[in-house]
């Protein structure tokens, strides 16, 4: 414990600074692991139930359904029956537009993720040109035949340059994940829903 507070002292400014982005980070990843799952986003079996409930003639047991399910799937099927009667390029636009409205659900604190990464290098760079200062403010002072006066401010630059790959790495990694998930999720989606919008379409025509 001693040895973390001694380094977390040597340090600097920065060096709190960046563990705080740490914490935002993984609070962000946890929170995305947590909502980014299949089953609270695109349950696997909900469009067949609802398509069969649909073919079946039974729109308003297939609406129950979907209000009871409460996922981004089912809000956008729910808006497709919903506008059942218009024509298909109406229905689909309403579609659509309750699907931005779930994607930037979906997509929320990403950037600022994103943001961490980029973020968190650049402040592990002024950590080290603020140690670099100070040991050359040591040198001033006493020389440099002292290793000991210079110590500091070198353990300064290379604490604060390996905090901030630390955080940023990760803070990456995990942010190309989750855009990834996300536009997987997405496709889904849009998939699924326009399944229905044709369906509806088509029974229309009928």
């Amino acid at each position: 414990m001693q040895e973390l507070l001694g380094l977390f002292k040597l340090g600097g400014f920065v060096l709190p600074i960046l563990i705080l982005a740490a914490i935002v980070a993984l609070a962000i990843a946890g929170n995305r692991l947590w909502v980014l799952r299949r089953g609270r986003i695109a349950p696997r079996d909900l469009a067949p139930r609802v398509g069969e409930l649909v073919d079946a003639g039974k729109v308003q047991q297939a609406v129950k359904v979907l209000y009871e399910n409460d996922t981004p799937l089912a809000r956008m099927m729910l808006v497709a029956l919903q506008s059942a009667g218009q024509p298909r390029d109406v229905i689909k636009e309403s579609v659509e537009e309750t699907g931005r409205h779930e994607v930037a659900h979906l997509d929320r604190y990403l950037n600022f993720l994103g943001s961490i990464a980029g973020v968190a290098p650049l402040l592990g760079l002024l950590g080290t040109v603020f140690g670099i200062m100070h040991a050359f403010a040591a040198i001033g002072m006493v020389g440099a035949g002292d290793p000991k006066a210079l110590a500091s401010g070198i353990a300064e630059a290379l604490i604060t340059t390996a905090s901030g790959l630390i955080v940023a790495i990760p803070s990456l990694m995990f942010y190309r994940y989750f855009k990834g998930r996300v536009d997987a999720l997405v496709l889904s989606l849009e998939k699924e829903a326009l399944k229905l919008v044709n369906q509806i379409a088509a029974g229309a025509e009928k």
